[in-house]
């Protein structure tokens, strides 16, 4: 076989896709669900969910302002159901997608063997092999863990939880508070440091005070044990369903006696996303980092081209990322940018998705700072309805090292809550 993938995540799936346009020949392993931990247990899972939190928010917003007087009947199992059954749909579709290329896709799982990988009793040879196996939720090693929910349990129990202790502090911890929160749990985070703390501050406390109202937020505080309904801390015993957003941890298991790993059992890769074995490459969260879709297609991708024999690399700077909430959050900062920057805060703008809430003063809000001896932007977050949109452009043009005078060429779309020209036309152009 020319070429075998492992995983059919973001990575090995447009890696496998790649391969397979470039007219190469494909073997696609997959251990379970093409498509991996972004539609069947991350990404999609939780944009589901948060669509039918924003429906909620939105129905309660028009019955407090009086024109729209409805009562919201919802069914946790049928919401389940569906979501399900868009699943099944989309894998359908990958797996058409990736078999128009004439690829070929076999289900179970793999072990790599003396330069052989076996799977469901046959073996293959290979004259490159990409590792994109992705990654699993980390439990802490706490007595209790076992009863601790991850995202992988989200579409497996029966109802909303009456209440929600969430271990982590990062983002998927938030966008699940959010989740559940709105749902109708009553919900806590257990923060063993400061909540969000890759988000800047002013900004982390808009979401606190806004987005997360119903959400107790806990902060430098360690969780010592859970149980089945419960979370114990050093000075306190909080009743709930703990449910653990702790970070994630590489399966790397299948290529830890063949390649080289690094301290926290990621696959080392260069910026061929090639491992120390010259044919052996490796993408996607197996390999740590930026652990996010768009990140993992990209991986996938540099390294089929260059299994492929085009020769490309991968850069990290100025990569979006997101956070799913009721009003989306989008940030991106220049890693490269070690200047002084200049801070500019406005309010979000009433347009599609927040004109309603003009009347409750929660608009949003975006924060750019700005490079004034290079004239480029540094870094912004947003928290609008377009937030990611917004974000994903500016972070080409960040990313693509142009200046600020490029905005004279701009013309946005009308109406929009893009406060980002605003804040770059008026006041700095």
């Amino acid at each position: 076989m020319e070429n075998i993938v492992i995983g059919s995540g973001p990575a090995g799936r447009l890696g496998s896709l790649e391969l397979g346009k470039l007219e190469k020949e494909v073997l696609l392993i997959e251990k379970k669900h093409i498509a991996g931990t972004c539609l069947n247990e991350g990404c999609m899972v939780v944009c589901a969910l948060t669509d039918v939190c924003k429906y909620l928010d939105s129905t309660n917003r028009f019955n407090a302002h009086g024109f729209i007087k409805s009562q919201v009947e919802f069914s946790y199992s049928k919401l389940v159901e569906k979501i399900k059954e868009t699943q099944e749909i989309m894998r359908y579709i990958n797996q058409k997608e990736n078999e128009s290329v004439n690829n070929q896709i076999i289900y179970g799982e793999a072990e790599l063997i003396d330069d052989l990988v076996y799977v469901n009793g046959e073996s293959y040879s290979y004259d490159n092999l990409l590792i994109s196996t992705g990654a699993r939720p980390f439990i802490p090693d706490i007595p209790g863990k076992e009863y601790g929910l991850t995202n992988q349990d989200i579409l497996n129990i029966d109802d909303v939880p009456e209440k929600l202790n969430i271990i982590g502090s990062g983002i998927i911890a938030c966008e699940i508070a959010n989740i559940y929160s709105q749902l109708g749990s009553e919900v806590k985070i257990f923060a063993r440091s400061k909540f969000l703390k890759e988000i800047d501050s002013d900004m982390r406390e808009y979401i606190k005070e806004k987005l997360l109202q119903k959400v107790s937020i806990l902060e430098n505080i360690d969780v010592l044990e859970v149980g089945k309904n419960k979370v114990i801390t050093h000075d306190n015993e909080y009743e709930g369903v703990p449910f653990f957003a702790t970070g994630r941890t590489p399966n790397s298991e299948i290529v830890e006696d063949v390649v080289k790993l690094n301290s926290n059992k990621t696959i080392k890769v260069n910026s061929f996303m090639q491992t120390n074995i010259d044919n052996i490459y490796a993408a996607g969260d197996v390999i740590g980092g930026h652990t996010m879709t768009p990140v993992a297609r990209m991986e996938g991708i540099t390294a089929a081209r260059n299994m492929a024999g085009y020769l490309n690399k991968i850069d990290y700077n100025c990569i979006p990322q997101s956070i799913s909430l009721n009003m989306e959050v989008g940030f991106v900062k220049d890693e490269k940018n070690s200047n002084d920057l200049v801070d500019i805060t406005v309010p979000g703008t009433g347009g599609p998705g927040a004109f309603w809430n003009v009347l409750t003063g929660d608009t949003g809000i975006t924060k750019m700072s700005f490079d004034e001896k290079e004239n480029k932007i540094g870094k912004i977050t947003s928290i609008s309805p377009s937030s990611t949109d917004d974000i994903s452009y500016l972070s080409y043009l960040m990313r693509i090292d142009e200046d600020l005078d490029k905005f004279d060429e701009f013309l946005e779309v009308h109406p929009s809550t893009d406060a980002n020209y605003k804040i770059i036309k008026s006041m700095w152009l």
